[in-house]
C-alpha cells in the first residue's frame, strides 16, 4: 500500500468535509456563525477541487472543506485534488463523500510524486475510511504508481536491459517466473523484434521479456506491452520536437506491468503471462530500412513502409507467440499512433476488439472505475491500405487516414482466429495536471481492465 494511505493516524487526523454549492449552506448552518463567517470571508463557494482550511480555537487547522462543484462537473478523480492542495499531515474523510472507496483511490493517485531525480515534498496521508478495502485500493494505486515511475524515468536510465530488470523485480516480488530472450535466439525466434532493435549499441540491445505466474491449469490471460524504450523514428527520423517525449514509448510495457501487479497482488485465479518486446529504435549502419522486407515469427512477410511504425512490428512477434498457446484473453497495450490522440485526446484510451461481449464489459468497467475508454472500429475494408506489392503486408498505411485503425488491423493479422483479443492504443502521459492525474507518465485503461478481470475471475 502506498505511504499516502494509512490504517490509522498516530495523532488525531484532520476531518475533511465535502460540500457542493447546494449543500454548503446546510453545512455552515450546523457548523456555526464563526465558521460561516470565515468561509464567507475566504470566498469559498464549493467549486470543484477547491480546498479551505477551517481553523480551530487555537488557530490551528481543525478541519478542511472540500468543494465538489455541481453534479456534472467533478469527475471521478476529483478527490485527487486533496493530495495536491493539502500540506503534509494526516487526514480522514468525515462527511459528504458518496463513494469513500473512489475518494480514497483518487487521493492515492493524486498523491503520486516522481522523486528519482529531484526531491519532493512528502504528500499528505489519508486514513483509509472504515469499510473500504484498503488492500484493493492499495494494489491499484501501487500498480498505477509503478507504471508512472517507469514512464517518467529518463531513457538513459531505462533501456531494454533496465526494463527487463524492472520486470524481474516485479516477478520476484510475486513469485513469478521470468525469462529473457536475446541475441541469436531472439533473431531466430522473434526476427522483427531483433530487426527493430539491432541498431542500438550492445548494452541497449533488443530482448523479449516473458513473465508467467499462477496455476498452469487456470484460465490463461496474456498481456503484451510495447517496450520501445526510446524511438528516434529510425532512418525515417523524427524531428527533434517529435523525440522530446519518446522516453514514454515504452508506456504499453509500463502499463501491462502495472496491471500485472494488480492481478498478482490480488491473487486472481488465472495463469498470467506478460510479454514485452523491449527495444530501442536507433540509427546506425545496421538499422532496418524503408523498403526492407522482414519475415515475422508467424511467417508473414512485412514490407517496411516507414521505420517509425516500429511498435507494431515488435508487438506482432509477441502477439504471435502469445497466440500459440491460445489464451482465453489476450490484451496488448501500446503508445502506437498519434492518430489515436487526434481522435480521443490524452485521457480517453481507444481500444479495438472483435469480441462483442468483451467490448461491452471493458466499456462498462471503464465507467465503473472512472478510467475512460472508448471502443473504436476494426473496419476491415481499411486493410487494403496496408497492401504491399512485394510482401504479405506493409507496416504503414498508404494514406494518412485512419492511422489508429490501420495499426490495429495490422496487429490483427498476427492474432490467431478464435482468441479473444483486445488492443489499446494509449497515450501514457498527462500533459496538463488534473485531480488524480499529476503531470507526466500515466496509466491509461489498466484500472478499467483490472476491474473487468476482477469481475470475470473473482479474487
Amino acid at each position: 500500500m502506498p505511504d499516502c494511505l494509512i490504517a490509522a493516524a498516530a495523532t488525531p487526523a484532520i476531518p475533511i468535509h465535502a460540500v457542493t454549492p447546494a449543500t454548503l449552506d446546510a453545512f455552515l448552518a450546523e457548523a456555526g456563525a464563526s465558521v460561516a463567517g470565515w468561509v464567507a470571508e475566504s470566498g469559498f463557494s464549493a467549486a470543484a477541487g477547491k480546498v479551505l482550511a477551517l481553523p480551530g480555537p487555537d488557530g490551528r487547522r481543525a478541519a478542511v472543506l472540500f468543494g465538489l462543484g455541481d453534479a456534472a462537473t467533478p469527475g471521478p478523480l476529483i478527490a485527487g485534488a486533496l493530495s495536491t492542495a493539502l500540506p503534509a499531515g494526516d487526514y480522514r474523510l468525515a462527511s459528504g463523500f458518496d463513494d469513500p472507496t473512489a475518494a480514497a483511490l483518487a487521493f492515492a493517485l493524486g498523491a503520486y510524486r516522481f522523486t528519482r531525480y529531484r526531491a519532493g515534498e512528502a504528500p499528505p496521508r489519508l486514513v483509509v475510511p472504515e469499510g473500504v478495502d484498503a488492500g484493493r485500493v492499495g494494489r491499484i494505486a501501487d500498480g498505477v504508481h509503478l507504471a508512472r515511475d517507469l514512464v517518467n524515468t529518463a531513457a538513459n536510465d531505462l533501456g531494454p536491459a533496465e526494463l527487463a530488470e524492472a520486470a524481474e523485480e516485479l516477478a520476484e516480488r510475486h513469485g513469478a517466473a521470468l525469462s529473457v530472450t536475446t541475441g541469436d535466439a531472439l533473431a531466430e525466434g522473434f526476427p522483427m523484434v531483433h530487426a527493430v532493435g539491432a541498431a542500438a549499441v550492445p548494452a541497449r540491445g533488443p530482448r523479449l521479456i516473458d513473465i508467467t505466474w499462477g496455476d498452469a491449469a487456470a484460465p490463461k490471460v496474456t498481456l503484451v506491452g510495447k517496450g520501445v524504450c526510446f524511438d528516434t523514428g529510425g532512418l525515417d527520423l523524427k524531428p527533434s520536437a517529435g523525440m522530446l517525449l519518446m522516453k514514454k514509448d515504452m508506456g504499453g510495457a509500463a502499463n501491462v506491468l502495472g496491471l500485472a501487479h494488480m492481478v498478482m497482488a490480488a491473487g486472481l485465479p488465472v495463469r498470467l503471462r506478460v510479454l514485452i518486446p523491449a527495444v530501442e529504435n536507433a540509427v546506425s549502419g545496421i538499422a532496418f530500412r524503408p523498403g526492407d522486407v522482414l519475415r515475422s515469427r508467424k511467417g508473414l512477410t512485412v514490407e517496411i513502409g516507414n521505420t517509425d511504425a516500429e511498435g507494431r512490428l515488435v508487438l506482432a512477434d509477441a502477439l504471435a507467440l502469445a497466440g500459440e498457446e491460445a489464451p482465453e484473453l489476450l490484451f496488448d497495450m501500446a503508445t502506437l499512433t498519434g492518430a489515436a490522440r487526434v481522435a480521443l485526446g490524452p485521457e480517453v484510451a481507444p481500444f479495438y476488439t472483435a469480441d462483442e461481449r468483451l467490448a461491452e464489459g471493458i466499456q462498462r468497467h471503464g465507467e465503473i472505475a472512472g478510467d475512460p475508454v472508448w471502443r473504436m472500429p476494426l473496419w476491415t475494408p481499411y486493410m487494403s491500405m496496408l497492401d504491399s506489392k512485394v510482401a504479405d503486408i506493409n507496416n504503414a498505411g498508404a494514406t494518412p487516414f485512419a492511422g489508429s485503425i490501420t495499426a490495429a488491423l495490422f496487429l490483427s493479422r498476427f492474432v490467431p482466429d478464435g482468441v479473444s483479443w483486445l488492443h489499446a492504443d494509449i497515450f501514457a502521459w498527462t500533459p496538463v495536471a488534473k485531480p488524480g492525474r499529476p503531470f507526466g507518465g500515466e496509466a491509461n485503461a489498466i484500472r478499467a481492465f483490472y476491474s473487468f478481470l476482477e469481475e470475470r475471475y473473482g479474487a
